[in-house]
Protein backbone atom coordinates (compact mmCIF):
# COMPACT_ATOMS: atom_id res chain seq x y z
CA UNK A 1 0.00 0.00 0.00
CA UNK A 2 1.23 3.43 -0.85
CA UNK A 3 0.75 6.34 1.47
CA UNK A 4 -0.97 9.40 0.07
CA UNK A 5 1.15 11.68 2.30
CA UNK A 6 3.68 13.82 0.47
CA UNK A 7 7.25 12.67 0.80
CA UNK A 8 9.56 15.34 2.16
CA UNK A 9 12.68 15.71 0.11
CA UNK A 10 15.71 16.77 2.12
CA UNK A 11 17.99 19.32 0.50
CA UNK A 12 21.39 17.94 -0.36
CA UNK A 13 23.89 19.30 2.13
CA UNK A 14 27.07 20.49 0.51
CA UNK A 15 30.34 21.26 2.21
CA UNK A 16 31.58 24.82 1.88
CA UNK A 17 34.35 25.13 -0.66
CA UNK A 18 37.69 25.37 1.09
CA UNK A 19 40.69 26.97 -0.49
CA UNK A 20 43.95 25.09 -0.51
CA UNK A 21 45.80 24.96 2.78
CA UNK A 22 49.12 26.75 2.74
CA UNK A 23 51.68 26.14 5.45
CA UNK A 24 53.71 29.00 6.84
CA UNK A 25 57.39 29.13 5.91
CA UNK A 26 60.11 29.11 8.56
CA UNK A 27 60.74 32.81 7.87
CA UNK A 28 57.06 33.64 8.40
CA UNK A 29 57.05 31.67 11.66
CA UNK A 30 60.15 33.50 12.89
CA UNK A 31 58.70 36.88 11.90
CA UNK A 32 55.42 36.09 13.67
CA UNK A 33 57.24 34.94 16.82
CA UNK A 34 59.24 38.18 16.87
CA UNK A 35 56.05 40.21 16.38
CA UNK A 36 54.21 38.35 19.15
CA UNK A 37 57.11 38.68 21.61
CA UNK A 38 57.03 42.42 21.01
CA UNK A 39 53.22 42.54 21.43
CA UNK A 40 53.28 40.59 24.72
CA UNK A 41 56.03 42.84 26.10
CA UNK A 42 53.85 45.78 25.10
CA UNK A 43 51.16 44.67 27.55
CA UNK A 44 48.92 42.31 25.57
CA UNK A 45 47.17 39.73 27.77
CA UNK A 46 47.50 36.00 27.11
CA UNK A 47 43.99 35.67 25.65
CA UNK A 48 44.45 38.76 23.48
CA UNK A 49 47.80 37.41 22.29
CA UNK A 50 46.31 34.05 21.33
CA UNK A 51 43.48 35.70 19.40
CA UNK A 52 45.89 38.08 17.69
CA UNK A 53 48.26 35.24 16.78
CA UNK A 54 45.46 33.19 15.20
CA UNK A 55 44.26 36.16 13.15
CA UNK A 56 47.83 36.91 12.07
CA UNK A 57 48.46 33.31 11.01
CA UNK A 58 45.32 33.25 8.89
CA UNK A 59 46.36 36.35 7.00
CA UNK A 60 50.01 35.31 6.68
CA UNK A 61 48.98 31.97 5.15
CA UNK A 62 47.19 33.97 2.46
CA UNK A 63 50.47 35.74 1.71
CA UNK A 64 50.26 38.95 3.75
CA UNK A 65 53.39 40.27 5.43
CA UNK A 66 53.48 40.71 9.22
CA UNK A 67 53.09 44.46 8.82
CA UNK A 68 50.14 44.20 6.41
CA UNK A 69 48.41 41.50 8.48
CA UNK A 70 48.80 43.50 11.70
CA UNK A 71 47.52 46.69 10.05
CA UNK A 72 44.48 44.81 8.69
CA UNK A 73 43.65 43.33 12.10
CA UNK A 74 44.08 46.56 14.02
CA UNK A 75 41.97 48.56 11.56
CA UNK A 76 38.88 46.46 12.39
Amino acid sequence: MESSEPVESKPVETQPVKTSRVKMTDKQKADLKKHMDKAVKGGMSASEAKSHRMKMMGRMRRGDSVKKAHKDIMSK
